[in-house]
């Protein structure tokens, strides 16, 4: 079955204009992400899908591929489905490009999900919560999956609410460890032929309602395998985020 990783991005963004060629190290954030993305083994093509000339002409400058898209879309899903809808291929992952640092071992344990499992028509990751903190952000969607790992719910709440020990969100201890909450890692796997087809769904009320895309597959009856990854994420919404990861990247080196 073949594999390729698509990067959707875009200049225009309400935190963070030209986020994709913020500089991290003297490279621009869209190629951290597309050197990582061709590291994994599984995938026989890595593309960037963009609407913006300066973000295509980046992309060449490094030499990597792009292809050119709608500037209409609502949502980077689209954006996909738009640029491999002429493509050969059978399995899709959608890499952000705000994740310089995404693991190749984590775009390989998706592709090999959906390789797996016939009745996964889209796959992604989750990773455990480790503190308070982050269980109780809504910024962190949080996750919960039935005893074969196929998505029950997303959510930006706790999840699940442990209702003999806590009476509100201030009452969550830190001692969350033995619990077993995770918190989703925003990446997917599709199926081509599931793209396509999720992508022309009107947006349903629980998506609208969590502003969380995901939603829309459930909601609609399709089923979301979820895998766990030793790797935690760290996405790139402000300049904020673009200073963690810099330190990040300079502890590594």
């Amino acid at each position: 079955m073949k594999a390729i990783v698509i990067i959707p991005a875009r200049y225009a963004s309400t935190r963070f204009q030209g986020k994709p060629l913020a500089l991290l190290q003297g490279k621009p954030m869209i190629q951290w992400t597309y050197e990582s993305a061709q590291k994994a083994r599984t995938i026989d093509a890595v593309m960037v899908a963009t609407d913006d000339g300066r973000i295509f002409a980046a992309v060449k400058g490094f030499g990597g591929r792009a292809v050119m898209t709608s500037p209409d879309h609502r949502s980077g899903t689209d954006r996909l489905a738009e640029a491999v809808r002429n493509m050969d291929c059978d399995i899709v992952v959608n890499v952000q490009g705000d994740e310089p640092l995404i693991r190749p071992e984590q775009i390989d344990q998706l592709v090999e999900g959906l390789r797996d499992d016939p009745k996964a028509d889209m796959a992604t990751l989750m990773t455990r919560i480790r503190n308070r903190e982050e269980l109780a952000s809504p910024h962190v969607v949080k996750v919960v999956t039935d005893q074969d790992g196929f998505a029950l719910y997303f959510s930006r709440s706790p999840l699940p609410y442990l209702r003999e020990e806590w009476h509100d969100l201030t009452s969550i201890k830190n001692n969350i460890q033995d619990k077993h909450f995770f918190k989703h890692i925003g990446i997917y796997g599709y199926r081509r032929s599931f793209l396509l087809t999720f992508s022309s769904l009107q947006p349903t009320p629980l998506e609208k309602r969590e502003e969380l895309e995901q939603l829309r597959a459930l909601e609609h009856g399709y089923r979301i395998k979820v895998m766990v990854t030793e790797y935690d994420s760290q996405h790139v919404d402000t300049e904020e985020d673009l200073r963690k990861v810099e330190e990040i990247l300079k502890k590594e080196r």
